[in-house]
């Protein structure tokens, strides 16, 4: 009886007489077409920018200016204030939303429907001239004064942004809560903890992973929103740079400025909300993704170690 070699695998040299088979790539010439006219388009718009009249030494010489650098300082903070306002009312009107409740679940789909459903420059405006409907304020002994001055442009900025965020948080937050198995809400009243500690300790850490993506693409729109906060005489980045604009006689240039300091903070921004997400995901795959800096340093070893065999 012949002994058959399992561990022999197929031989590498084909038969006697077979012709080698020679892979032939496709061609995609669309791709070459599509990367030729992009980068005909790029360089279009990059010549005309640079024939165009605008003074580029301006924007390094005001880059770093006081007004500037208290708009960032402004606007970075109405950002917090803003989302902290939006966060805070969008969980409170999801746990409403939910609610078996038909009053409170009616009262949250009536403000989520009115403030997701009217534009935020709209809304600011209603809050700055709602002093000519209501000439004054009163809060009985706690407070009574004209609206004119309790409205203030902060206030007014704090309440059309915060108010218009907590509706569309409500909902990323009612989805965060619907993903949650209910299984895991049931086991948590069976060990005896009520709705609320359930909520606390159960439900949202878990409903955490799904909101935090769409948290940080709002907090970036938030950023960006805060120029519309200009139109009510809130002194922050884009409205300390229109009047430098207009002081200098380089309203363009301190378009670009407001632009890139934007994109800085927007960058910046991005990266913490990469970070913060792979923090929730923990708990949901086994191996985490590398991030950027450990890729980087992967590609490094492993160039230095091809270096060193060669």
């Amino acid at each position: 009886m012949t002994d058959i070699d399992k561990t022999a695998g197929p031989k590498d040299t084909p038969p006697a007489g077979a012709e080698a088979v020679k892979a032939i790539p496709v061609r995609h010439y669309g791709r070459y077409v599509t990367a030729v006219i992009a980068i005909a388009v790029l360089v279009a718009i990059t010549n005309a920018f640079a024939q165009g009249k605008i003074n580029w030494h301006a924007i390094p010489d005001y880059f770093f200016d006081d007004r500037i650098m208290t708009g960032v300082g402004k606007t970075l903070l109405l950002t917090v204030l803003s989302m902290l306002i939006g966060i805070v009312g969008g969980i409170i009107l999801a746990v409403m939303r939910l609610s078996k409740n038909p009053v409170t679940s009616a009262i949250a789909w009536f403000y989520i429907w009115f403030f997701r459903g009217t534009p935020v420059l709209v809304q600011l405006f209603l809050w700055f001239n709602l002093g000519l409907v209501f000439e004054y304020i009163n809060l009985m002994p706690i407070y009574k004064d004209y609206w004119s001055s309790f409205m203030t442009p902060l206030l007014t900025a704090l309440l059309g942004l915060g108010l218009n965020e907590a509706a569309y948080m409500a909902e990323i937050c009612r989805a965060g809560l619907l993903a949650v198995d209910e299984g895991q809400t049931e086991a948590a009243h069976a060990l005896g903890m009520s709705h609320g500690k359930t909520l606390r300790r159960v439900v949202i850490p878990q409903a955490m992973r799904v909101i935090v993506p769409p948290t940080g693409n709002e907090v970036i729109n938030m950023l960006k929103t805060t120029s519309l906060v200009a139109q009510v005489q809130f002194s922050e980045l884009f409205r300390y740079a229109q009047d430098i604009g207009q002081n200098s006689g380089a309203p363009v240039e301190m378009y670009f400025l407001a632009a890139a300091w934007y994109l800085i903070m927007t960058s910046v921004l991005s990266v913490g909300q990469y970070y913060l997400e792979r923090y929730y995901a923990r708990g949901s795959s086994r191996t985490l993704p590398p991030t950027p800096w450990q890729k980087v340093k992967k590609n490094l070893t492993t160039f230095s170690s091809r270096k060193v065999t060669a």
